[in-house]
């Protein structure tokens, strides 16, 4: 009898992700079989398009494979799959460790950040650490809380060579991430939601965003695995804790079910249609500047507004505005520089940037 249908779409679900950082690797080291390094088991893989048969095994792999870090909070949906890594990744020549990072935001949080180390600890998962870390104002607390969670991730995985980082975001997770860019007014990009791939070098991994919430939980209740339920996710002084609770739920009243899955699948949607934009954006940015690299302003008034807004966004960042601090209002002014000249001074942006027309070019630089 196999397992439960729960514990089987987490562990298919984590199997696929797992099977193409194994590809990656092997691509990256050479496909040869007994090649150098310990990486063979993963080059039968990519030369064959799936484990071979000593890659099925149960023992742990080789000290020399490649390591796959899942971050885990102790919530359900990282137990789960931390358990499904820890199950998979020996099967495919992987190695499987886990992150816990302790924010510092509850009494007893590094106690619990402990026990969530010893849980994983007790998957098989190796190397397991627990990182504190020390959570900023800016933004907000749920983006200062999120800005140094990634950044502990990002540094721990370059302590430990990993080849990749697994988080546990969820369908539902999506759906409430693309409800809240719909709310700021965001663009297409917004909408487009989490990226299954992401972070320097695809490094981060989700393989849970076609599965919901209650799959993960059952995961973990049918395996018996302890779980933790963070106060803050149910505390409404949060947007995303209102939203979860209060927002969906009423959608879905009024709407019907189905909402969450409309959601993501809008976010997929999104996203095909941001990079595509993206990509003409990318390859109109030279046709738009002069023999000095400046733009010039009629070029892109010639260009679909999407697309125009894109070369302006790239072109701010360039000079040194924020990413992260550069809102469509700023986009916008600087649009209406080229759109709706009327002799306007000049736009400050972030980062000390500033955006002026001078002689129908438009000049970006630092103030």
């Amino acid at each position: 009898m196999g397992p439960h249908p729960a514990v089987a779409a987490i562990r298919l679900a984590v199997r696929r992700v797992l099977h193409d950082i194994a590809t990656g690797q092997a691509a990256e080291h050479g496909s040869t079989a007994h090649g150098s390094g310990g990486h063979g088991a993963v080059a039968v893989a990519h030369r064959t398009g799936g484990p071979s048969t000593a890659q099925r095994h149960r023992g742990p792999a080789p000290a020399t494979a490649p390591l796959v870090l899942v971050a885990c909070s102790g919530g359900a949906d990282s137990m789960a799959l931390a358990s499904a890594l820890a199950f998979e990744a020996p099967r495919l020549g992987l190695r499987a460790g886990g992150v816990t990072v302790d924010h510092g935001l509850q009494p007893g949080s590094a106690l619990r950040a402990e026990e969530v180390a010893l849980r994983l600890r007790e998957l098989g998962l190796a190397p397991v650490e627990s990182v504190a870390v020390t959570v900023g104002r800016d933004g907000g607390p749920e983006a200062a809380a999120r800005d140094a969670r990634y950044a502990a991730l990002d540094a721990a995985a370059e302590r430990h060579g990993a080849a990749a980082v697994l988080l546990g975001h969820t369908r539902d997770d999506q759906a409430e991430t693309v409800l809240l860019g719909l709310a700021r007014g965001s663009g297409i990009r917004s909408l487009s939601g989490m990226a299954a791939v992401s972070g320097a070098d695809g490094r981060y991994r989700r393989p849970f965003l076609q599965l919901d919430r209650q799959t993960a939980r059952k995961a973990c209740l049918v395996q018996s695995l302890p779980v933790w339920d963070d106060p803050h996710n149910t505390d409404p002084a949060y947007t995303r804790s209102r939203l979860r609770h209060e927002g969906l739920p009423a959608l879905e009243k009024a709407l019907g079910k189905g909402v969450v899955e409309a959601l993501a699948r809008t976010a997929q949607l999104s996203r095909d249609d941001a990079d595509a934009l993206d990509a003409w954006a990318g390859q109109a940015e030279s046709s738009v500047r002069d023999a000095e690299g400046v733009l010039q302003c009629a070029k892109l008034y010639a260009l679909p507004p999407a697309v125009r807004r894109r070369v302006l966004r790239r072109a701010a960042i360039e000079a040194g505005a924020p990413a992260g601090s550069l809102f469509a209002r700023h986009i916008e002014e600087m649009d209406r520089l080229i759109t709706g000249w009327r002799g306007q001074g000049a736009i400050n942006l972030p980062g000390k940037v500033v955006a002026q027309r001078q002689g129908g070019r438009l000049v970006i630089r630092q103030g």
